[in-house]
């Protein structure tokens, strides 16, 4: 046991090596802005319109704006480099988060409303998946391996995609803590100020990192002649387009949960704990995430997804018959230790399927389909809450996780990503995506 943790230690140490101590900090910072106004925006739209359906639906419109763009994004990042592109969309997500929330303080109409959501959607810079990307091309072409006393470029791969899902589920938890914080010192609305500063501010420091240069852009097209024919772009194998459906359905689990526990809480008289049942959950999921580095590579990446898929539906039949927040708090803390798991997995599928000059497309695509469910469900499901209980709620999770498992059964782990010779150089410490 301690050789197996001193081992994932020195993984987590060759990744830092690898991408720099500062380089995880300043992404942290720069995707909680997300968390933020995910979270915080039917708690503020409600406030300031005095609508939990108002709320509710711009809510909805600002996820459903970064779950468009996001792909565009990492498309973006691919083609002209990460700098540029996070250094845009950052300064104008926080124009936009400061736009949106002046303009729920002016109680401006739903459509207003909505369209000032969807600005702060798409504007979203995505430095969650870019820097997954980042890690994943720092790891491959840097120049830690076996020689050096490191672990091989599966194991740090596999520390990448952990520390990334252990730092989205740490930032889920410290947003809406964040939220709560604010509506006690006074006004939702603080915390989107801070939002709006930290993703300025990190977002900037992330887009201007010496590592930025580590996902290279593909090298520009040769000007065309009549004899010579249009470049393609790699087109994406069957198996990336599977695990996207797998992490919509993964996303389709978390809302429906959400949905439940908000549900659940309020019939119990106890909605103020919601975000504490939030927070349970995550710092679970958070947990497990940085220990699935010690998961040995010869466990192949599918197995790990039809283990946990499998485990993810059996563990939310414990959600279904929960009755109380004893039980509540019981049940989302064994059901949060699947969730890491699942996305670390679903990413690691999508690093090993895609292009290489497609990665951060492929990132960003992996994450909007998550995001993508969770959004469309926690409207629906909340309704369906509000008219049958919470069970129904529960219910649409549990059966989106038994599909998943379905869709885990048919992905077979390809054996790695292919690189063109333009892409594959590697520029000081990175590959070209």
């Amino acid at each position: 046991m301690a050789q197996a943790a001193g081992g994932t230690a020195g993984t987590y140490r060759a990744v830092i090596g690898a991408t720099g101590a500062l380089l995880p900090l300043i992404s942290f910072f720069g995707r909680l802005p997300v968390a933020v106004i995910q979270f915080g925006s039917v708690l503020l739209v409600t406030r300031t319109s005095g609508s939990l359906a108002t709320g509710g639906t711009v809510a909805c419109a600002l996820a459903l704006g970064q779950v468009a763009m996001g792909p565009v994004v990492g498309r973006l990042a691919d083609r002209r480099g990460q700098r540029s592109v996070v250094l845009c969309c950052s300064l104008l997500n926080a124009l936009a988060i400061a736009c949106y929330t002046l303009g729920a303080l002016a109680r401006l109409p739903t459509p207003l409303l909505v369209a000032l959501g969807v600005l702060a959607g798409v504007t979203v810079p995505g430095i969650g998946p870019l820097a997954r990307a980042r890690g994943v091309a720092l790891v491959r072409h840097g120049e830690t391996d076996e020689r050096d006393g490191h672990p091989a470029d599966g194991r740090l791969v596999n520390a990448v995609l952990s520390l990334e899902s252990t730092m989205d589920e740490l930032s889920f938890v410290l947003g809406p803590a964040l939220i709560g914080a604010a509506a006690f010192a006074g006004h939702p609305a603080y915390a989107f100020g801070i939002a709006a500063l930290l993703v300025a501010g990190c977002g900037t420091a992330f887009a201007l990192h010496p590592t930025a240069t580590a996902v290279r852009p593909v090298a520009a097209p040769v000007p065309r002649t009549p004899r010579t024919p249009r470049a393609r772009r790699p087109r994406m194998p069957r198996e990336v387009r599977l695990v996207r459906l797998g992490l919509v359905l993964l996303g389709v689990l978390l809302g429906g949960c959400g949905a439940g526990i908000t549900a659940l809480t309020q019939d119990l008289g106890q909605e103020d704990q919601a975000g504490l049942v939030y927070a349970a959950m995550g710092v679970m999921s958070a947990v497990v995430g940085l220990s699935m580095a010690a998961v040995p590579e010869r466990v192949g990446l599918a197995l790990r997804w039809r283990v946990a898929t499998a485990a993810a539906a059996l563990l939310s039949l414990l959600l279904i018959g929960t009755q109380s927040m004893t039980g509540l708090y019981v049940a989302v803390t064994v059901f949060g230790a699947i969730f890491a798991p699942n996305l670390i997995t679903g990413f690691g599928l999508t690093e090993r399927a895609v292009p290489g000059e497609r990665l951060a497309e492929g990132m960003t695509f992996a994450a909007s389909a998550f995001v993508g469910g969770q959004a469309v469900t926690l409207a629906v499901a909340g309704r369906l809450a509000e008219s049958h209980g919470p069970a129904a709620a529960f219910t649409v999770g549990s059966v989106a996780a038994a599909l998943a498992f379905g869709v885990a059964l048919l992905v077979r782990a390809p054996a790695g990503p292919e690189v063109t010779p333009a892409a594959a150089a590697p520029s000081g410490s990175g590959r070209g995506a």
